[in-house]
């Protein structure tokens, strides 16, 4: 009797190629890849290659190996002077921003009437144009005839000469940007309206007065909001150009007080046409923005708490 064939049960199955709805969400993310590709992850290889050349634009590229580097952190004199203007305008600018938002957000949330006016009013400086913007404060601040100081000598007050001395050229920069508030103050004043009453109303039973109910319940429960628009300021506070590059022509002021990173990178790569030296300083900001970043994520395990009470 001739033997049966026994399929063999643990035979490894046919692959398959990919469904119809991995294929269909390929395709749906296809533009965003091919632009990302394109105009994203190919500049930033080329321009991590051009950051070891010597480029000049109209000529081809000649590898230097680490010597735009090696020249910045060594032999630039304005390079670390451009780093330590950046950052002290960072240290100056994202804590009064913070607070700044905070407070309009927590006057908006007790406004019971107008709040769509005030809403508005608060937020329009930050869809005025930049350069605008940059004109109008050199107006505001001029040390003869500005308005500020009209108003400080009609007061008998010391009037600085904010765009003249060097100590005053990044607070200058500071005033004319904290009044551009009203993308953080929106994203508090929602934190702000997310928070639960009955925590407030449980403080109360308590006894706790009002600075105990912010400190209390309004900043842990805002933590987490606080925390994101904290690292997005100070990442954006480490590219600040335009309002420097506008109120003092793009050549950073008395002393060079006024020349940040970008500042410099724009000066280096599309005046003198260094493209490589400005590659080399494009990356050594973007490695300080990243470990300024980590280190606020590792920080903010500390301070952040979330609804569940757990930290970040």
């Amino acid at each position: 009797m001739a033997e049966l064939s026994i399929p063999d049960l643990q035979a490894p199955a046919r692959r398959r190629g990919p469904s119809e709805e991995t294929m269909a969400a390929w395709l749906a993310i296809s533009p965003w890849v091919i632009g990302f590709l394109i105009f994203t992850l190919g500049p930033l290889v080329a321009s991590l290659y051009f950051s070891m050349t010597d480029y000049d634009v109209l000529s081809p590229p000649e590898w230097v190996g680490l010597a735009n580097y090696r020249e910045l952190l060594t032999d630039d004199r304005l390079f670390p002077k451009a780093i330590r203007n950046t950052v002290v305008y960072a240290a100056i600018y994202v804590p009064l921003h913070i607070v700044t938002a905070l407070g309009v957000a927590l006057l908006l949330n007790e406004a019971r009437q107008w709040r769509g006016l005030f809403r508005t009013v608060f937020y329009l400086p930050s869809i005025t144009p930049a350069v605008a913007t940059a004109y109008l404060w050199i107006w505001i601040l001029n040390p003869n005839d500005g308005l500020v100081n009209r108003s400080l000598r009609f007061l008998n007050l010391p009037a600085p000469a904010w765009t003249v001395d060097p100590a005053w050229t990044k607070p200058t920069i500071v005033m004319s940007q904290l009044w551009h508030l009203g993308g953080a103050m929106i994203i508090l004043l929602a934190g702000l309206k997310a928070i639960p009453p009955e925590l407030y109303e449980a403080a109360k039973l308590d006894g706790a007065d009002a600075w105990q109910r912010f400190k209390g319940v309004t900043l842990p429960m805002l933590s987490g909001v606080l925390f994101f628009i904290a690292t997005i300021s100070t990442i954006a506070s480490l590219n600040v150009f335009t309002q420097g590059y506008v109120m003092f022509n793009g050549n950073g002021g008395p002393e060079n007080s006024a020349l940040f990173i970008v500042m410099y990178l724009f000066r280096e790569g599309f005046s003198y046409f260094h493209m490589g030296y400005a590659a080399a300083i494009a990356w050594i900001l973007f490695l300080i923005i990243t470990t300024i970043t980590i280190i606020q994520f590792r920080l903010s395990k500390r301070w952040v708490y979330y609804e569940a009470g757990t930290n970040a």
